[in-house]
């Protein structure tokens, strides 16, 4: 671990970099949303298809995150994955119609997909360095990042600096940023400090039998877990605004406030789920963060003004994003070397599961009963969450993550 220990602090500094990256980008380009559909007309239901399809490839972009990362490396994956989301960055700055935005956004959820699963496997491996629970930090880079992203098109709009010229300047960032920090990040031989015996190395043609036969049983819950707090997290992003503006009867202004508070309290809670999951250990902190996503969520389901609702959304914002950086964590406790990388993808896509759940059906149901109805569905995937956290580990501190794995043997039965 000496020998290693300064490549993994710089590692950890970068990666946390890309994180919030990817988080100041995603959110450029869903608050710029709004002057794109200006500027081309575009109709409500085209912007709902982008989204969906933006979330369908990101799904494509995990599959070849995969591949990547077993044929170079999960560092080599991530620089691609955010050159990508410049170039992509690029083409929804300077798109002359409609259609040519509908392409780059496309490119760019494969893009997205890249970055995800990448930031994640190099997350989990600087874990394993640390050998203690640090994960919900890269997360709190990425809430970081989204608020940063946020202020960043309020700036430019007050300026009246022009659509094209923000989203090329965001871009310019990722890839700045993204250059200077790339070759910090842990390449293939640094990931794990145990080697692969000779000749045994997975390839993209042949990938890692450890990670087929985990993701065919034990990682199968935490991805269920992972896919109700991502549905949980997009129900709120795109349906809390329009709760309180549509059925609650709030201004605009106010309305925005619902995921403003929902985002500043999810920073805190990464920022102090590292602390709390060592002191009470995995299984105790997803239990308490779900209970009080059950409870913020009543709050949002009974509210009756305006206020009250956001006070909801404020104390679910307190427990479910702890989550889901708990789910990548415990799963990459099951296996170790580059299978790591596989299973780390295998799972992402449980996130665009989720994306399309909390957006489709929490938008379905709203439609035809009104969004207080609607959100009694992510409630109730809060509810599940409770139960579904005996999967995870009891114990206060981890003192081996490569060790740890065992501990998980009820799941494969």
């Amino acid at each position: 671990m000496s020998s290693i220990a300064p490549a993994l602090r710089s590692a950890r500094i970068a990666n946390s970099v890309a994180f919030g990256l990817q988080g100041f980008f995603f959110a450029v380009v869903l608050t710029e949303l709004p002057q794109q559909k200006e500027r081309f007309g575009l109709s409500d239901g085209w912007i709902v298809g982008a989204v969906v399809l933006v979330s369908l490839l990101a799904g494509a972009g995990t599959v070849a995150a995969e591949q990547l990362a077993l044929r170079w490396s999960s560092r080599t994956t991530l620089r691609i994955g955010l050159l990508a989301i410049t170039i992509t960055g690029c083409g929804l700055a300077m798109a002359p119609n409609k259609i040519v935005v509908l392409v780059a956004l496309g490119c760019y959820g494969i893009a997205v997909g890249i970055v995800d699963a990448s930031t994640n496997m190099q997350a989990v491996f600087i874990q394993h360095g640390y050998g203690t629970f640090i994960l919900a930090s890269f997360y709190a880079a990425w809430s970081a990042g989204s608020i940063g992203g946020a202020l960043f098109v309020s700036g430019c709009e007050a300026m009246e600096v022009t659509l094209r010229e923000s989203v090329l300047t965001a871009a310019g960032i990722v890839l700045a940023l993204g250059a200077l920090l790339g070759p910090r990040l842990l390449g293939s031989d640094e990931a794990e400090a145990e080697p692969s015996p000779p000749g045994s190395e997975p390839t993209a043609s042949n990938p890692p039998e450890s990670a087929g036969t985990v993701a065919l049983s034990a990682y199968l819950a935490f991805g269920i877990a992972m896919a109700l707090v991502f549905a949980i997290d997009l129900a709120v992003g795109n349906w809390s605004a329009l709760y309180l503006t549509d059925d609650l009867l709030a201004t605009s202004a106010t309305g925005a406030l619902a995921l403003a508070a929902y985002q500043g309290t999810s920073l805190i809670a990464r920022l102090t789920g590292d602390i709390l999951v060592r002191r009470f250990g995995p299984r105790r902190v997803v239990q308490v963060a779900a209970a009080i996503g059950v409870a913020g969520l009543t709050v949002v389901v009974a509210a009756p003004v305006p206020v009250v609702a956001i006070i909801g959304f404020m104390i679910a914002g307190l427990g479910m994003p702890v989550i889901a950086p708990l789910c990548f964590s415990e799963a990459g406790q099951l296996t170790s070397g580059r299978a790591l990388d596989a299973l780390m993808a295998r799972l992402n896509l449980f996130n665009y599961a989720g994306t399309l759940l909390g957006g489709g059906l929490v938008g379905a149901i709203a439609a035809g009963f009104g969004h207080r109805v609607g959100f009694a569905i992510p409630l109730l995937f809060a509810a599940i969450l409770i139960a579904l956290a005996r999967v995870f580990h009891s114990r206060s501190e981890a003192g081996s993550f490569r060790a740890a794995g065992s501990d998980h043997a009820v799941l494969d039965g």
